[in-house]
């Protein structure tokens, strides 16, 4: 069997969960491209990866390094059980030594300097 590249990732999903990773990466929503832009290349000071298998979970954006995951939350994380859900992955991703921090879409499409500047903090 092949070996993961991330240790975090669950050996015996991880080549399912790469693949729906990929493809998100491919196919990402306005307020994930507009983030990912101020993101990538190390911009803010830190290295960020997009649509990253940690566990049996695809995080929105990483920064391994400063063990911070951020989720762009579209409108469907509003409804009861994606909240319960969404609470649940905070917390096993906490466990495995990550804060995550969310933004909706709608902050990041209209607010994007909060969101930076929110994101530096965390990073600092």
């Amino acid at each position: 069997m092949m070996k993961p590249k991330c240790a975090s990732a669950s050996p015996d999903r991880y080549s399912i969960l790469e693949a729906n990773a990929k493809s998100l990466r491919l196919n990402m929503t306005v307020a994930e491209f507009l983030l990912w832009q101020e993101l990538r290349n190390s911009q803010l000071g830190a290295r960020f990866r997009r649509q990253h298998v940690i566990g049996d979970y695809i995080v929105d954006f990483v920064c391994l390094s400063k063990r911070l995951v951020i989720e762009v939350d579209g409108k469907y994380h509003s409804i009861p059980q994606q909240v319960k859900e969404d609470e649940a992955r905070t917390e096993a991703l906490s466990r495995m030594g990550f804060r995550v921090v969310r933004f909706t879409n709608n902050q990041v499409c209209n607010h994007l300097e909060e969101v930076i500047e929110t994101i530096m903090q965390q990073i600092a």
